[in-house]
């Protein structure tokens, strides 16, 4: 049993993933997400890795390869780094086989990720510093309006109508939320606004690559089924004929992705070396 690690360092979160890879092929063994909540981000990171060896019931001595991606600086004891595009093209084409577009949508960024049946990146869009698009977005605008994050999605599909704020801008939108809360707009009608508002930006994405169907979303708000059902919306209305999915794991593909290029770079490394490292 061959067993390699990949741990994805974000802006809220670590990512960590164990897989084993068998006579039966890959299996993720442990996944574990820890916040970082202001902590020093490299104990978040040993103590992240320590729980899924614990999970999986090995010692890092039984993993072979350890592969940052993200802000992989951090991860002290890595062996080798991949591009966070690569990671999530290869996580996500594990997650749902035949993806052919990947949506990304983190803390601070989203990007959008046209890939080929073997996970190679055809072509890649990222938003710009604005956080209008991003999870740390969303989590503000739920803080301002003292709903748990757990919440967030179930209110947004529960609403009888949306209230969008005017512009993109992060920082004129939260003042519009400052507004609606006045003039006593119900949290579910602003959540569902805001849902679509970040959705619009997100198709404005798939669009500039050009994204072919079926496509998956991963990263931290992949999980959050108003933004999942407002990009579907969003798709609709702009004639994007492409099918919305999301997966349980969805969260952890790029650190799936990186555990599963590291077995591909072992198997490289033993071929050639010289050239494998230079990857």
């Amino acid at each position: 049993m061959l067993w390699t690690a990949g741990i994805d360092v974000g802006a809220n979160s670590v990512k960590t993933v164990l897989v084993a890879f068998g006579n039966d092929g890959p299996e993720p063994r442990a996944l574990i997400l820890e916040r970082i909540r202001k902590r020093d981000m490299k104990s978040v990171v040993a103590g992240c890795y320590e729980r899924a060896l614990a999970k999986a019931g090995i010692t890092a001595a039984d993993v072979e390869y350890v592969a940052s991606t993200g802000a992989g600086e951090l991860v002290e004891f890595r062996r080798g780094h991949f591009y966070g595009m690569t990671s999530h093209a290869r996580g996500a084409s594990f997650l749902a086989p035949g993806t052919r577009t990947v949506l990304d949508v983190g803390a601070f960024h989203a990007r959008a990720i046209r890939i080929d049946e073997r996970s190679r990146v055809l072509a890649q869009k990222m938003t710009g510093q604005c956080a209008s698009g991003s999870g740390q977005f969303i989590e503000n605008i739920a803080r301002y309006l003292g709903v748990p994050l757990s919440e967030v999605g179930p209110l947004s599909l529960a609403a009888q109508g949306s209230e969008q704020p005017s512009g993109i801008c992060a920082v004129l939108a939260e003042t519009d939320v400052i507004n609606m809360v006045s003039r006593g707009i119900p949290s579910e009608n602003i959540l569902k606004g805001i849902h679509l508002s970040v959705a619009n930006r997100l198709v404005r994405l798939l669009g500039s690559v050009k994204a072919e169907s079926p496509v998956l979303l991963t990263g931290g708000l992949s999980l959050n089924e108003g933004l999942v059902e407002a990009v579907r919306e969003q798709t609709l209305a702009n004639k994007m004929e492409v099918e919305i999915h999301t997966h349980e794991h969805s969260p952890m593909a790029g650190a799936l992705g990186a555990a599963l290029w590291a077995e591909w770079r072992l198997r490289a490394l033993a071929a050639e070396p010289k050239v494998a490292e230079g990857v």
